[in-house]
C-alpha cells in the first residue's frame, strides 16, 4: 500500500535580487517515511524549509500540504495546519524549565478559552492535565525526564536540541522538518535520535531531514534529494544517490 504524499513542492523557486537561491525544485515527502534533503553549505536547503514554513514567499511554483495549496499561508497558519520544525540554531525560552518549553508546543491544541483558564474551570484543568501527561511521555521518550525542572539554558547543547524536538512533536505535526538535528553530536547520540526519528515516522508522520552527517542520513532516510546552488541535481535511494558522480563532485569532495 502506498503512503500518502504529505508535502509536495512543484517547481518552487525563490529569487533574491534576481539571483535564484532555490531554482525550480520539485520534491515529495510522504507519510511514514524520512526523506533527506542534502547538499553543500549555501545549496538552498534552509531556504526550501523557510519556503515550506511560509517564512519566505515563493517567486514561482506551489507548495501543497496533503493536496492543499498552502503557498500563500503564513507560518502561524501552517503551524495550525500541522507543520512543525526545528532550527539549525536552537530557539528555546532559556529561563523556562525543560517541561515548560515542551508544554508550549501544545498551545495550538488548546481548546479551553481564556476565561476557563483564568478561573481554573474543569475543562481547562482537564486539558492541562492531559498536556502534562503527554509532555512527560515525550520527556521519557527522549530520555530527558530527570531534567524536567531544569532551566533550558543550564543544559548542554545536545540536550537543548532534544528539548526543541520535543516541543515540535508536542504540536502533533503531520509534517516534521528537522534542520541539522544531530549537528555537533557524537555517533552514539546521533544513533539514539535516529531510532526515535524512525519511530516517529513509523507512527505516520512525514519527516523531512536536512543533515550533513552522511552516515546518519544513509542510516535513516528512505529517499534523498540533493541540492547544489539552488538546483536539484539528484534524487533516489540513498545508496544510489551517494554514489552519483554529480553528488560526489558537488558535495562529497571528489576532484
Amino acid at each position: 500500500m502506498t503512503t500518502p504524499d504529505v508535502l509536495q513542492l512543484e517547481g518552487v523557486s525563490r529569487h533574491f535580487g534576481g539571483v535564484p537561491a532555490v531554482d525550480n525544485v520539485s520534491m515529495t515527502v510522504r507519510a511514514g517515511a524520512i526523506t533527506g534533503l542534502i547538499g553543500p553549505n549555501g545549496a538552498g536547503k534552509t531556504t526550501v524549509v523557510n519556503l515550506v514554513m511560509g517564512l519566505l514567499h515563493l517567486s514561482e511554483g506551489r507548495v501543497l500540504l496533503s493536496g492543499r495549496d498552502v503557498s500563500r499561508l503564513e507560518a502561524a497558519d501552517l503551524a495550525r495546519s500541522g507543520v512543525a520544525r526545528t532550527f539549525q540554531n536552537v530557539r528555546l525560552v532559556p529561563n523556562d524549565t525543560v517541561l515548560d518549553n515542551v508544554l508550549s508546543g501544545f498551545h495550538r491544541h488548546q481548546t479551553a478559552g481564556m476565561f476557563a483558564n483564568v478561573f481554573g474551570l474543569p475543562s481547562a484543568r482537564a486539558e492541562a492535565k492531559r498536556h502534562m501527561a503527554e509532555a512527560r511521555v515525550l520527556l521519557e521518550r527522549f530520555q530527558m525526564t530527570q531534567f524536567a525542572g531544569h532551566r533550558a539554558s543550564a543544559l548542554s547543547y545536545g540536550h537543548q536540541r532534544r528539548i526543541e524536538m520535543m516541543r515540535a512533536l508536542a504540536m502533533k505535526p503531520q509534517l516534521l522538518l528537522l534542520d541539522e538535528p544531530v549537528a555537533g553530536m557524537n555517533d552514539t547520540e546521533a544513533a539514539s535520535l535516529g531510532t526515535i526519528f524512525k519511530e516517529i515516522a513509523a507512527e505516520g508522520v512525514a519527516v523531512l531531514l536536512i543533515e550533513h552527517n552522511m552516515r546518519f542520513v544513509s542510516s535513516i532516510c528512505s529517499y534523498l534529494y540533493v541540492l547544489s546552488s539552488g538546483r536539484l541535481i539528484s534524487e533516489g535511494l540513498p545508496g544510489a544517490v551517494l554514489k552519483d558522480q554529480k553528488v560526489v563532485e558537488a558535495y562529497l569532495g571528489a576532484a
